[in-house]
């Protein structure tokens, strides 16, 4: 498995050439983008920026999916929904990455639980030319949106697309909420695309640094091993609100705590 952190945990301050000098003296291999860059140009300056560090942009994170659900009953927001998402497949093939982090429907007091699933289930397959032209997959993720809820569940909505290029991306932080990842990850094996990585203090239940709070990361890592997963954990963080490089230093080393777990 390889180390890798989301771009928007960085730091600000620095210029790009040094976010990804940082990331590479942290010891991390790759970066996840958002998708909110508009054109070519702007992707392939990140690009040359991050291979020229020895960084990989191995995964995008599509940023339209909370503005624009892809479930919601309101069709004109579900397509600009779709659109977000198809622009984020294109972000992705433009800078060299595999899969794109897709929130697949929100469930909410106005928006049904049924009404969520069919027309998520409607998104992603209207997204699926797109996705099999560029040669990207939507990895699917588990956040707080009140939908698939049980591994189960999850692994039967991704099963019912029948398509290579519909996946998982599994957060493990995220789900301490109400699961424990290494039973998700066993239930979802093959089909996880990437992994988020941050942890959760589930007395509490706030996000906490790593390796602090009650995530039992050996035994994660144990059921991605056993699940043959050997793509990236990628830390989606906070920044210190003091030293915000020491934060990306300290991830690097956590992460290989729990990578020789």
């Amino acid at each position: 498995m390889k180390k890798g952190i989301y771009f928007g945990s960085l730091p600000t301050k620095l210029s790009l050439d040094d976010r990804f000098a940082l990331a590479r003296q942290a010891g991390l291999e790759g970066v996840e983008i958002p998708s909110d860059y508009e054109t070519e140009d702007q992707v392939a300056e990140v690009r040359r920026a991050a291979e020229a560090k020895g960084i990989e942009l191995h995964s995008v994170m599509a940023s339209t999916h909370w503005q624009w659900p892809l479930s919601s009953t309101d069709e004109e927001i579900r397509v600009k929904g779709v659109e977000g998402i198809r622009h984020a497949l294109q972000v992705a093939k433009w800078a060299g990455a595999n899969a794109v982090l897709v929130v697949p429907g929100v469930v909410t007091e106005d928006v049904s639980y049924a009404a969520a699933y069919e027309l998520a289930h409607k998104s992603v397959t209207e997204l699926l030319p797109t996705a099999e032209e560029l040669g990207v997959v939507m990895a699917l993720e588990n956040v707080w949106n009140k939908f698939l809820l049980s591994p189960l569940e999850f692994r039967d909505f991704i099963d019912s697309f029948h398509h290579p290029l519909v996946k998982a991306y599994f957060d493990v932080g995220n789900i301490l909420l109400y699961g424990f990842p290494h039973q998700w990850i066993e239930i979802l094996g093959s089909r996880i695309a990437k992994i988020h990585i941050k942890d959760f203090n589930a007395s509490t239940r706030m996000f906490v640094p790593l390796l602090t709070g009650t995530l039992d990361f050996p035994r994660t890592i144990n059921a991605l091993r056993g699940v043959g997963y050997n793509d990236y954990l990628t830390a989606e963080l906070a920044s210190y609100p003091q030293y915000p490089e020491q934060m990306v230093l300290d991830t690097g080393a956590h992460l290989q705590c729990i990578l020789d777990s």
